[in-house]
């Protein structure tokens, strides 16, 4: 089973493809001075099947971040990802972000990630759980057991923690949404079910 992932949610675009679950390629593609990470998404997937000589008609699955993050990075993935598995009749697993993030830690705390949500609200996943709360809250949570933290910058220096930052290192992400959406292959869904996970919703403009 040939398992197409690709993740623009977060800082960097992430493309990776395995084979029942052994990873092929992985690529980790960032921002240049004239475009953000996300416009190549689509040469990169191209790439990384040219690579081992694969055509878009040998993907058999789609695995994608859902978000939260970028509103339009997610926006990106999940577009191609829809028009991909309608025109191929493939599902889709989905993957949410602060779970892949919470495989970076290697230790033997149990993992906490927190998330900026912005208006003073984060997201914190813990226990196999996403809650959306007042960042005032994030705190006592903190406290409630020896954690290994995972966050963005903003929430670390928010906070005045110490955490694993995800940003400040090339992390393979697109290696562990592979190992996830693998895992979760029968919790694959039809492309009309895919749905975001948007660190707020766009902006309204007025009438």
């Amino acid at each position: 089973m040939i398992l197409l992932n690709f993740d623009t949610a977060l800082n960097k675009t992430y493309v990776a493809i395995s084979n029942d679950g052994n990873l092929l390629t992985s690529k980790i593609v960032e921002n240049t001075e004239d475009n953000y990470h996300s416009a190549f998404l689509l040469s990169t997937i191209k790439e990384i099947l040219k690579e081992n000589n694969l055509t878009p008609k040998d993907v058999d699955l789609i695995g994608v971040n859902v978000g939260p993050g970028s509103f339009t990075g997610i926006r990106a993935a999940l577009t191609v990802a829809k028009v991909m598995a309608q025109e191929l009749n493939i599902k889709i697993v989905p993957v949410e972000s602060l779970k892949i993030l919470s495989k970076l830690n290697k230790s033997d705390k149990k993992s906490i990630v927190i998330m900026d949500a912005r208006r003073s609200m984060a997201y914190v996943y813990k226990d196999d759980e996403i809650k959306l709360v007042n960042v005032s809250e994030v705190k006592s949570i903190l406290e409630q057991d020896d954690f290994e933290i995972i966050s963005d910058k903003s929430m670390a220096e928010t906070l005045a923690i110490d955490a694993i930052i995800y940003e400040n290192d090339n992390y393979d992400l697109g290696k562990i949404l592979n190992e996830l959406a693998y895992e979760n292959k029968d919790k694959a869904i039809l492309p009309n079910e895919l749905k975001a996970l948007y660190i707020q919703p766009p902006p309204v403009f007025g009438k």
